[in-house]
């Protein structure tokens, strides 16, 4: 049976016992995020193209019953054949959270059509089916919620990712109204928007020679971003920003479109040397190899 619309959440988010599926599992922060809340007694199931970093992930969370399942998902049939294996071993999902993405250096004026096509595909669609296809899962909960990893991205355009930029625009702007169309349905919606995070998609990006922006200051641990996300359980809202103070910045900035070209040079600079100092970071840590390689 549906929750009660008019819930509301007075104690903070059980964990035990709560069925919790995340997607790109094998991820910096949804490594962190399920590390939190296997440590409050949830059953994770990491969904992830890479079966060999999800499973890593899974064994190295406290508790049992955690699981990984392998899938595409911006294929409809690995959808379904995912949320099968859900249902048919926990008839259920308690909170679905939605953080694969990537994301690519590759300027627009020189990117292919189908590059374009497959970021826009992996950042968007694919949250979005998969939400959609979820729902009878969630509808079996008592107390359902959906949290999806977007980006300050979307809040602010990023000259060098502009598909990037484009696909968490969209994203934050489904979220929003699915937040607003699913909460007298019984199903609380919320959305994180973390700004630069040291995963591995950074460090890629940062290597790739992607947008300097924001390395204004060292980015953020994926820690930090996963408990933001914890406490969006906690406390549920539409959207939490784990740096406040930046995002009013970008907020502020995006009041005045015609300024940015004027602005963003001021910014170039402490952008671009935060960048080679995070790459300096990385070879110090042993992370880039002496061909400039990232490594896994």
């Amino acid at each position: 049976m549906a929750p009660s619309p008019s819930r509301t959440h007075p104690r903070p988010w059980p964990g035990d016992g709560q069925v919790v599926v995340v997607t790109g599992g094998g991820g910096g922060i949804a490594r962190e995020f399920a590390r939190q809340v296997a440590s409050r007694g949830a059953t994770l199931v990491l969904v992830d193209l890479r079966a060999q970093a999800a499973d890593a992930v899974a064994a190295s969370l406290p508790g049992t019953g955690h699981s990984v399942v392998t899938g595409d998902l911006t294929s409809r049939a690995d959808v379904e054949r995912v949320l099968a294996t859900v249902e048919a071993e926990h008839g259920r999902i308690d909170v679905l959270v939605n953080c694969m993405g990537m994301t690519s250096a590759e300027r627009f004026d020189e990117r292919s059509v189908e590059s374009i096509d497959r970021e826009l595909t992996v950042n968007l669609n694919a949250p979005l089916m998969l939400t959609r296809l979820a729902i009878p899962l969630l509808r079996a909960s008592a107390d359902p919620r959906v949290i999806t990893v977007v980006s300050l991205g979307a809040i602010f355009p990023l000259g060098e990712t502009p598909i990037y930029t484009a696909s968490k625009f969209g994203l934050r702007g489904a979220m929003l109204s699915i937040a607003l169309d699913l909460r007298d349905k019984g199903i609380t919606v919320s959305s994180v928007l973390p700004s630069a995070t040291d995963t591995r998609m950074l460090r890629q990006e940062a290597l790739d020679g992607g947008n300097a922006f924001q390395f204004q200051d060292p980015p953020q641990t994926p820690e930090h971003v996963a408990a933001t996300m914890v406490k969006l359980l906690d406390k549920p809202k539409i959207e939490a920003f784990p740096k406040p103070s930046e995002s009013w910045l970008v907020r502020a900035a995006l009041l005045m479109p015609n300024a940015l070209p004027r602005l963003m040079p001021l910014f170039r600079g402490k952008g671009e040397r935060g960048q080679a100092k995070y790459i300096a970071q990385l070879r110090d840590q042993g992370l880039v190899d002496d061909e400039g390689n990232l490594v896994e």
